[in-house]
């Protein structure tokens, strides 16, 4: 199993929100994930992004490829 740690988009329609999950890379995008670390809010000046640290280490302690944009 390829195990990514990517972005969740979620919102409106040109109101992105995105979580930082991490999902199987063979799941869509927005599809099933196993566990959710995080978020990205690009619509507030500065952009928010709050991720759980200690999570993401695990994660990628145990093979979690992060994505270029994460």
């Amino acid at each position: 199993m390829a195990v990514k740690i990517r972005l969740r988009r979620m919102g409106a329609k040109k109101a992105p929100f995105y979580r930082v999950v991490v999902a199987d890379s063979r799941y869509p995008r927005d599809g099933r994930f196993i566990e959710e670390i995080g978020y990205y809010n690009p619509l507030k000046q500065p952009s928010e992004v709050n991720i759980d640290a200690e999570k993401a280490k695990k994660w990628i302690a145990n093979g979690a490829q992060p994505t270029d944009t994460v």
